[in-house]
């Protein structure tokens, strides 16, 4: 190791910074997010250092840096445009024996600045030893990806018990594998999930008993979007590495479901017009029947679970049979295909609402309230449309739009196979039934529509 990884406690201690500018400013930040008292040395300083001085929050000599400035201090950050000086700090911190980073200047520092993943209590610092702080800063961006913000509620909570755990199991192996029990299992994801007053009473049940809790299983009911990974929530991404099982409809992208945990076992659930692969009734059934085994059930979904997604009637089935679940939202067809197609689900030139419906059939027709959906300056998105495009436009027209009134199709919206379709209510059925279309598929009717030429960004290789 070139640098020995170290946290310092700076709470209530004296830290000196030469240099006024910005990157001064980002330093005296994070020195006085971790308690420190700061003083800055600087002939003059910059709007947010200034704004910091008038509050009290940090003490400000308003000159050039003398030697015995650094007496007394903890730490010393350089941080000009003066390259002498910068030298001169670092090797006066360093004949006393006070820690010092110059900034960019790894030669003159006796400690880098890392970067910072902070889920305080929980802090991760990453370094590379002054090498490329860029690839310090994007390895920070990978794990703020991978580590909930609610690690740091989490290990607050385990802070309380600590005591408590060590006077209930006499030997560190014991507690070991106590805390390893609390910290993978039910409990900790009940605090992950936002159930904060339900994983303290369990934590205490566990404590009380000299055990954790019994394994028991769990329903991660979760949105996948309409298609591009990448529009996945950090929360849908850490429940689907951790699943046992997975439940997944027709409309997940393989690339999606490949982010799922690899030895996972994988159940098509998926739905097509007049085609189940499994009934409703007998998903809800087989949700709760697997979680009674101890297991953790990803039910994966394309969308969003509560929009057109059944999920609702899911967890009123895992409700019933006391199977605790969580529920995480996915972007839903409608705001990813319209963004990716360049059609704005609202604009105040155009459409001041916008209407939801499933376009889907039954009995050869499309039970929907037209009257409502042939309002003025209104968007009209329709889901599961295809089979019965022609029915929809033939009836919106009938009761009231004009024929004339911009519609777009958007075929696998936000994936390497987008399309849209652009047309009108009178000529749309017929562009689409000309261009071998396949589902999935999210029809948009409105002026909005017109913006598409001008607005459209993504454009699939």
């Amino acid at each position: 190791m070139k640098f020995f990884p170290i946290f310092l406690n700076i709470k209530d201690r004296p830290c000196l910074v030469v240099g006024g500018g910005d990157i001064a400013a980002r330093k005296v930040t994070l020195l006085c997010k971790a308690g420190g008292r700061v003083t800055v040395v600087a002939p003059e300083l910059c709007d947010r250092l200034s704004a910091q001085r008038d509050s009290g929050e940090i003490e400000h000599r308003q000159r050039s840096f003398e030697p015995d400035d650094i007496f007394g201090s903890q730490m010393v950050i350089a941080a000009t445009d003066d390259v002498e000086l910068n030298r001169r700090v670092s090797d006066l911190a360093k004949q006393h024996n006070i820690p010092v980073n110059v900034v960019d200047q790894p030669a003159l520092c006796s400690f880098t600045m890392p970067s910072i993943v902070d889920r305080s209590p929980v802090v991760i610092a990453v370094s590379t030893g002054g090498a490329s702080p860029v690839l310090a800063r994007l390895l920070r961006a990978r794990l703020e990806t991978l580590i909930p913000a609610a690690y740091g509620r989490l290990a607050s909570l385990v802070e309380g018990f600590r005591q408590q755990v060590k006077q209930r199991f006499a030997t560190t192996d014991e507690r070991r594998r106590f805390w390893e029990g609390v910290l993978e299992g039910p409990i900790a994801e009940m605090l992950l999930a936002g159930q904060e007053p339900a994983a303290r009473r369990a934590l205490e049940q566990a404590v009380d008993e000299g055990r954790t809790s019994e394994i028991t299983g769990e329903v991660y009911l979760v949105g996948a979007g309409p298609g591009d990974p990448d529009l996945l929530t950090f929360r849908a991404l850490r429940l689907m590495q951790q699943a046992d099982i997975i439940l997944y409809d027709r409309l997940v992208s393989p690339e999606i479901l490949e982010l799922t945990r690899r030895d996972a076992d994988r159940v098509y659930v998926g739905k097509e017009r007049s085609k189940h692969a499994v009934p409703q009734a007998e998903i809800n059934e087989l949700l709760v029947e697997l979680a009674q085994q101890g297991k953790r059930v990803l039910r994966l979904k394309g969308g969003d679970p509560f929009i057109f997604g059944r999920g609702g009637e899911e967890i009123d089935r895992l409700t019933d049979a006391g199977i605790p679940f969580q529920v995480v939202p996915g972007i839903t067809a409608a705001a990813g295909c319209a963004s990716y197609a360049g059609i704005p689900l609202t604009h105040r030139d155009y459409s001041q609402s916008c209407v939801f419906v499933t376009g889907h059939m039954k009995d050869g027709t499309a039970n929907l309230n037209w009257q409502a959906l042939t309002q003025p300056q209104q968007t009209v998105v329709i889901y599961m449309s295809l089979a019965g495009l022609d029915i929809i436009c033939r009836e919106l027209i009938a009761h009231g739009l004009p024929a004339a009134t911009p519609a777009a199709l958007i075929e696998q919206g936000t994936t390497q196979q987008q399309r849209v379709l652009i047309g009108d209510l009178g000529t749309l059925p017929e562009i689409v039934n000309s261009a071998d279309v396949r589902a999935p598929t999210l029809v948009i009717i409105g002026k909005v529509v017109e913006l598409h030429n001008k607005l459209s960004w993504f454009h699939p290789q």
